[in-house]
């Protein structure tokens, strides 16, 4: 996974934990049950993304919940509604989107505090399980259909939505496609398989489609690969859902460095954010904390 040099060791700490009113301790959800079987889940938080305030906002996957958390730690419950909440992006305009394991791609109105369709369905047919999301600067929308995908059946998929409304399938062979982002340029595509336990890169042909798909990284561990952001260097950061750490490789693919969790192994998403963009926050499912790293000397 490296060269020469090994890779740089980054400590982190606590920002922001959820508080115990917002848990939901002592209670079952089909998500939890399906995803989690055995394991008392009172919260299980994914998708950070900050909006032009500073303010960070949050996933509850199993209850629903969308949370917003001020620049002071301070939580507060955005909406709760019927639907499993995954990935979450905040366009420059400030529009945000969802990922939504129930219903598919998603618009949230923080304001009126509700949420309204944007693409449900394919052709007729439901998605899988819509995982994760990111926003091109076209105003593009690519997002992960991971449903329960993986080696015994990797028929994960990986869409655009373009601005004008098509939709195209760039991968439809995928093993578990679950965070994905753009490379500067945005002619390279990004993408995590969690139980594949790699991440795969996507170039872009001049017609928009992809080939040469190929295995970027490869990791271990009970789980894989999960959120990813990438910083104006082009160093890809990847949080892993079983290994306590978020893996920052360089664009040659090369392991620069390894961001240790504080709290519990399940760094399942994260964000670059901090007035000069030199802060990586992940959050850490297990515990219900987001965590804070400083990566201003990387």
């Amino acid at each position: 996974m490296y060269l020469e040099t090994p890779p740089r060791l980054i400590e982190t700490a606590i920002f922001s934990a959820m508080p115990d009113t917002f848990r939901r301790k002592g209670v079952r959800t089909d998500w939890a049950d399906a995803n989690r079987p055995g394991v008392p889940t009172d919260s299980f938080i994914e998708g950070p993304a900050f909006d032009k305030d500073g303010n960070l906002y949050i996933v509850d996957i199993p209850f629903g919940r969308i949370f917003r958390i001020a620049p002071d730690g301070e939580w507060s419950l955005v909406i709760e509604y019927e639907g499993w909440s995954n990935g979450l992006k905040i366009a420059a305009d400030g529009r945000i989107l969802i990922a939504d394991y129930m219903h598919g791609i998603m618009e949230l109105d923080a304001g009126a505090g509700r949420v309204k369709p944007v693409l449900t369905a394919r052709n007729s047919e439901s998605f899988r399980g819509c995982n994760d999301l990111h926003l091109a600067s076209n105003g593009d929308i690519f997002f992960t259909d991971q449903g329960q995908t993986g080696l015994h059946d990797p028929s994960g998929r990986v869409y655009r939505l373009s601005s004008s409304g098509r939709l195209d399938c760039l991968i439809d062979a995928g093993i578990s496609p679950n965070g994905l982002v753009l490379d500067p340029t945005e002619t390279v595509l990004f993408v995590a398989m969690t139980r594949d336990n790699a991440v795969w890169r996507l170039p872009f042909m001049k017609d928009g489609s992809v080939s040469k798909v190929g295995r970027f990284c490869s990791l271990f561990g009970t789980s894989g690969p999960d959120g990813m952001t990438m910083d104006a260097k082009g160093r890809l950061f990847v949080g892993h859902a079983s290994l306590g750490h978020v893996f920052v490789f360089a664009p040659n693919g090369e392991l620069i460095a390894r961001v240790k969790s504080c709290a519990g192994p399940n760094c399942t998403n994260v964000a670059i954010g901090g007035a000069n963009r030199d802060r990586l926050y992940i959050t850490e499912s297990s515990t219900g904390s987001v965590l804070v790293a400083d990566i201003s000397e990387l």
